[in-house]
């Protein structure tokens, strides 16, 4: 592993030789010309025969010099074509982005082969299932764009608590507009220092889904099946948290709105200020709010860059949901409060595909994802009715 370092070394040290040369053929042919200048002035034949065999002699050393220089410029190629040689023999290391990146096509291309093959035996890189009937998705295998965005905004107002058990007690503190107490009034009474933590009990639940993939795509081997896995788990998996989400919204204790004072009212009076205000509404009512005007008669809902879904209400996010997903088709309703201190998402982090049994289908390629989603502060929102402000 060491000889190219070796070759190295010994190239250097010719070409350190091949210097020394050069400057003694330099001094060489200097020497030459001040002994050719002589002849000029030589009266005699003995000056003259003396001339001569200087510069004989001079000649003589500087052709060994030359031939020298000439076989250790050989010898410098011949090293430096060895040196090649060995650097395309070596083996080469990928960096852990590297290693990373092999990894992740490794599991790509063993989930796409269960879905080929049904079978979870003998595939390097697949992780099954505890049952071993099923292939899991590991995050990190799904394309980076699927991960990091979801498609609607809401959801990434969501806090998810990963968890490694089925089932358990998650501990959460209250958000809180006491004061820090003195340590004098801590020795007095040290029940005055102790946080209010309660224990949220959750259970996580497996949904499942159907991915739309016939056998004959299955059998084509140029067809990309796992792309169409990466979109229905962010698909279906994204409907079925925005669900779960807005079900556990609409518990929030009750607070009905009239005109935009009403909605005023309740993230000023009745939210608290330690809690980051956003307001959620139906299609409805976010049509209902797109015709609301202040005194002077400007629009109140306006378009924002900066907010996450484009829009803002009386300077708070606004977010949009389907009619359906807080009530009745045409129903005018919303949540007001900080969805991350109201709802925790406990995620299993287990995303797996399984082929299930149809009674007229045969088989069906079925998604699976496990989670459970729950409320965990009270105080941290309102869920209520919206009026239009008559006149």
């Amino acid at each position: 592993m060491h000889k190219s370092l070796i070759l190295g070394a010994r190239m250097r040290n010719k070409a350190d030789k091949v210097v020394e040369l050069e400057q003694s053929i330099e001094e060489l042919n200097k020497r030459s010309e001040l002994e050719a200048a002589k002849l000029e002035q030589a009266g005699t034949d003995e000056e003259v025969s003396a001339v001569e065999k200087n510069l004989e002699e001079i000649q003589k050393e500087l052709e060994e010099k030359e031939a020298e220089k000439e076989k250790l410029e050989a010898e410098i190629e011949d090293l430096k074509n060895q040196i090649e040689e060995q650097n395309r023999k070596a083996p080469t290391y990928p960096n852990k982005e590297e290693q990373r990146g092999g990894q992740k096509l490794e599991q790509r291309d063993a989930i796409a082969k269960f879905i080929r093959t049904g079978q979870t035996r003998d595939i390097v890189g697949l992780k099954t299932t505890d049952s071993g009937s099923g292939a899991l998705i590991p995050k990190e295998v799904l394309k980076p764009h699927f991960v990091n965005k979801t498609r609607n905004p809401l959801l990434d107002l969501l806090q998810r608590v990963r968890v490694n058990s089925g089932s358990g007690k998650y501990p959460v503190i209250k958000k809180t507009d006491g004061l820090m107490i003195s340590v004098d009034e801590l020795k007095s009474n040290p029940e005055l220092g102790k946080p209010a933590i309660s224990d949220i009990d959750y259970s996580i639940k497996t949904y499942r889904g159907y991915i739309p993939v016939s056998q004959e795509m299955i059998d084509d081997a140029d067809y990309d099946i796992m792309s169409i896995v990466e979109e229905e788990v962010i698909n279906q998996g994204e409907n079925t948290e925005l669900s779960l989400v807005t079900t556990v919204l609409k518990t929030a204790t009750q607070a009905d709105a009239t005109g935009f004072d009403g909605i005023k009212d309740i993230y000023n009076k009745k939210l608290k200020s330690i809690y980051k205000a956003s307001i959620i509404v139906t299609k409805s009512m976010f049509a209902a709010l797109d015709k609301v005007k202040d005194k002077n008669g400007n629009y109140m809902l306006q378009t924002n860059v900066a907010s996450p879904t484009g829009y803002s209400f009386g300077g708070k996010t606004i977010y949009k949901v389907e009619d359906t997903a807080f009530g009745n088709e045409g129903e005018m309703k919303f949540f007001i409060g900080d969805v991350a201190e109201f709802v925790k998402e406990f995620d299993r982090q287990q995303v797996y595909v399984k082929w299930v049994n149809n009674d007229i289908y045969g088989q069906l390629l079925g998604l699976f994802v496990r989670w459970d989603i729950k409320k965990v502060d009270e105080e941290a929102g309102f869920f209520g009715t919206y009026t239009d402000a008559v006149g």
